[in-house]
C-alpha cells in the first residue's frame, strides 16, 4: 500500500534547507521533496492535488 507524502516533515526540511543551508524557498522544497522520492516540489504538489482531487491514490 501506498502512503500519501508527509506534509509536516516537507515543510520542516524545507524551513531547515531555506533558513540553515541558504537555500532559496523553491530549492529549499525541491530538497524536501526529493527526501520523499519526488523529483521535484512540483511533482510533489502535482501528486498532492491528483490525492486530493481524486479523493485516492494518483495512478
Amino acid at each position: 500500500m501506498m502512503v500519501p507524502p508527509d506534509i509536516e516533515a516537507f515543510e520542516e526540511r524545507a524551513a531547515i534547507a531555506e533558513f540553515d543551508g541558504g537555500l532559496t524557498r523553491a530549492e529549499a522544497e525541491d530538497v524536501a521533496a526529493q527526501d520523499q522520492g519526488f523529483i521535484s516540489a512540483q511533482y510533489y504538489w502535482q501528486w498532492l492535488a491528483d490525492y486530493v482531487v481524486n479523493k485516492g491514490y494518483p495512478r
